[in-house]
């Protein structure tokens, strides 16, 4: 069968008052309109439209979260568990009530996620940098005390410990004068090679003065994506998106370990358990012409962009959504008839479904449980 399900679009604070409107073609609210979801998460669960939700077909257990993700500000700093570091968290918290501020773990789940960019340009922080290339940044930087500090902690000893122990120093609390001076020194820093990364996080920290999560944010990989390209985020990886627009795929789980950028909860002994703090780069995925099948390396889930044009016979394997971002594409399937898919909405087909027929003209995005 086949359903048509929207959601309204939830007014997170980092929310663009108008990337969402522009896409949908619609007048702005005014409001801060961050992520729509479309999935059967009982956090929110998208609409069907007779009335009910979605999770009342699925009985809770798509394996998914789909969304469109709109960031006019940056997100907080964050890194997600593993599904065993879920599990063991969440029996922790069991005597914390749901909404509880100082929960960590909302679910048993982990949530590896992949994010492709829709606006023309779509920034995000991703992965720790190389302590080499961290250090020959700030050394653009004036030698102000704080700074001296920050270069010394990230040279002490291997480059995974010394990044693990300068992120526990400067969301400890302790490093509140060092944070000033580095921030006060990355306002004249004048450095050619990382001259996107130093003016993007010159603009976090005009955002959120004095927060620790600035500095955090001056060692991690600044990430720029064109339209149709694609990044994956997997447990363990210090991550942030910082504005752009894009369809965001994910485990269906709301674990966020917070490391700055945020007036939310920061456990910083559970950032540093779960943080994987060794140096990595995070691999852009670009599209593949009219049809690009995502690298995800794990089973919760799978994505698929398209351009259409006629008519496009995809084979699916379970219950599959179909977002499209532009208007004009229809889906159909041998059981469930066809339904358009507006921009804004998705359309979702039951598990029983084994192909998916996209007719018209657009861009689409196909969803559906990955294969082990």
């Amino acid at each position: 069968m086949l359903f048509t399900i929207t959601n309204e679009p939830r007014d997170y604070a980092w929310g663009s008052t108008s990337l969402l409107a522009d896409l949908e073609g619609r007048e702005p609210t005014g409001a801060p309109e961050a992520e729509v979801w479309f999935g059967d998460h009982p956090g929110d669960p998208a609409d069907l439209t007779d009335g009910t939700t979605l999770d009342a077909v699925t009985g809770g257990s798509l394996p998914y979260l789909l969304k469109l993700l709109a960031a006019g500000a940056p997100l907080s700093i964050q890194v997600h568990p593993t599904r065993e570091q879920a599990r063991e968290g969440f029996a922790r918290e069991a005597g914390l009530d749901a909404d509880d501020p100082a929960r960590n773990y909302r679910d048993a789940n982990h949530k590896p996620e992949l994010i492709v960019a829709l606006s023309e340009r779509f920034e995000a922080l991703g992965g720790l940098r190389p302590v080499s290339d961290t250090l020959r940044m700030l050394g653009a930087f004036a030698d102000l005390p704080g700074v001296v500090e920050l270069r010394a902690r990230l040279g002490a000893g291997e480059a995974a410990d010394a990044l693990r122990d300068t992120l526990g120093w400067l969301l400890s609390g302790d490093a509140k004068a060092a944070v000033a001076d580095i921030v006060a020194a990355l306002q004249d820093a004048d450095a050619e090679e990382f001259a996107d990364a130093l003016a993007a996080v010159r603009s976090i920290a005009a955002r959120n003065p004095g927060d620790p999560g600035v500095v955090v944010a001056l060692l991690m990989n600044f990430v720029v994506l064109s339209p149709g390209e694609a990044i994956f985020l997997r447990a363990g990886l210090l991550h942030a998106y910082v504005s752009g627009l894009g369809v965001e795929i994910m485990a269906a789980s709301d674990n966020v370990l917070r490391g700055g950028l945020t007036p939310k909860h920061i456990d910083v002994p559970e950032l540093l358990a779960i943080v994987d703090t060794t140096p990595s780069e995070v691999p852009v995925q670009r599209p593949g012409g009219a049809d690009t099948t995502y690298e995800i390396p794990v089973p919760d889930f799978a994505l698929r962009r398209i351009l259409v044009d006629g008519e496009t016979v995809v084979p699916v394997t379970g219950p599959t959504m179909v977002l499209a971002t532009t208007d004009g594409v229809t889906a159909a399937t041998q059981a469930g008839g066809a339904l358009p898919v507006p921009v804004g909405t998705a359309v979702f087909a039951t598990a029983d479904e084994e192909r998916v027929t996209l007719s018209g003209r657009g861009e689409a995005f196909v969803a559906e449980p990955g294969r082990d």
